[in-house]
């Protein structure tokens, strides 16, 4: 009896730890965008500088500053008076020069006429001939004058070349201007659309060339503003730079981008996105199943065999979006701890439940390795891992 009762007083071994779960994420063969991003300045599609091009006394400002201007439309009106006067004179002098030429007609056809009658010589038909053509000269140099006259008093009154948005005035009625001056009167930019200026780095522009091979980039360009936001309408690629400035090694790219509501000011600077290509058949990982070593060597925790954990160095290429373009160290069918890394370690035995996220996409309902998923506790969601 004294013997049972020791056995029945013996504690019962310690149950087994069951094996954590953590989500994993399956490594598959996918495409992967190439996008750049490269800074970029905008400026006017078009600028025009207001300058006169005739001398004289600014009388009226007629434009709004600030304004949006159509072509044609008045901005200036100068003193016109002497243009006027020149106008008249030249009028005047057309008129005399028609005068003397119907006069100089007349006289070369009665002089034509008495020459068949052999009343006159033929000397004097002759420079009557001749004078019936000076005064036809002197006709047409009266009207060139006499249009020219005409452009410099329509020059008196300064008109938008462009449509745009108008710039401050730097003169006001009153004040003295010359004809070609080097200080412009104001400016107009015409701001819908603009152009986008993009910089980038001639070795950059190799690498890419290389790695696209025989794709055809995308023309489209979306644009990050200052604060963050991103520009509704997307830019459209227009042309690359034909050579690399010495100075700064670098080739420029210009894009046109619509800016109806004139969000976008000249002078903004830009983070424009080029969607140069797609890589084909890469192995992409979510950046948060990736950690650095102290050396700053990208690391991930792999099951293996046996559900097994296992630490792999990677050679991550470049970002796309949240996921890491990894080039070496995984390959397909591996399962990447991404949830509950903080219960994971080496050699460790784990049970791997694929975790639904963004980048395991909609083939999540299946544990790794085929096997059927753990259900999730109540009031968990797919990507919560049992605690």
């Amino acid at each position: 009896m004294s013997l049972l009762t020791a056995c029945q007083d013996k504690p019962a071994a310690p149950a087994a730890r069951a094996a954590p779960e953590v989500g994993v994420y399956v490594v598959a063969a996918q495409d992967a965008p190439l996008k750049l991003e490269l800074p970029g300045r905008l400026s006017a599609s078009q600028v025009a500088e207001i300058r006169p091009q005739v001398g004289g006394l600014v009388l009226k400002r007629l434009f709004t500053e600030g304004s949006i201007v159509a072509a044609g439309q008045p901005l200036y009106q100068l003193d016109a008076s002497s243009f006027e006067a020149e106008r008249a004179r030249t009028a005047a002098a057309l008129q005399k020069a028609q005068a003397q030429m119907s006069a100089a007609r007349v006289k070369a056809a009665r002089d034509a006429e008495l020459l068949r009658a052999d009343a006159i010589s033929r000397q004097a038909a002759d420079d009557s001939e001749a004078a019936l053509r000076q005064a036809e000269a002197d006709v047409a140099v009266a009207q060139a004058a006499l249009s020219a006259a005409a452009v410099q008093l329509q020059r008196a009154r300064i008109v938008a070349p462009i449509s745009g948005r108008i710039e401050v005035s730097t003169v006001t009625p009153g004040a003295l201007v010359t004809a070609n001056q080097t200080q412009a009167l104001t400016t107009i930019q015409q701001l819908d659309p603009m152009h986008v200026d993009i910089v980038q780095s001639s070795a950059e522009l190799l690498s890419l060339r290389k790695q696209l091979g025989d794709q055809t980039a995308s023309r489209e360009v979306q644009l990050v503003l200052e604060d963050g936001s991103e520009h509704a309408q997307p830019a459209t690629l227009q042309f690359s730079g034909l050579r690399v400035d010495p100075g700064t090694g670098s080739v420029t790219l210009r894009a046109t981008v619509p800016n109806p509501q004139g969000t976008l000011l000249p002078g903004m600077l830009v983070q424009a996105r080029v969607l140069a290509g797609v890589d084909r058949d890469v192995l992409l990982v979510p950046q948060q199943g990736v950690s650095r070593t102290p050396t700053g060597a990208a690391t991930a925790l792999v099951v293996g065999e046996g559900n097994k954990v296992e630490r792999r160095q990677l050679t991550l290429a470049r970002d796309v979006g949240n996921q890491w373009l990894v080039s070496s160290g995984l390959k397909v069918g591996d399962r990447v701890i991404i949830e509950g890394l903080q219960r994971a370690r080496a050699d460790m035995v784990v049970t791997p439940v694929v975790a639904r996220t963004d980048a395991a996409g909609k083939g999540a309902d299946k544990a790794a390795g085929g096997a059927p998923a753990a259900a999730a506790p109540a009031g968990t969601t797919d990507a919560t891992v049992a605690r």
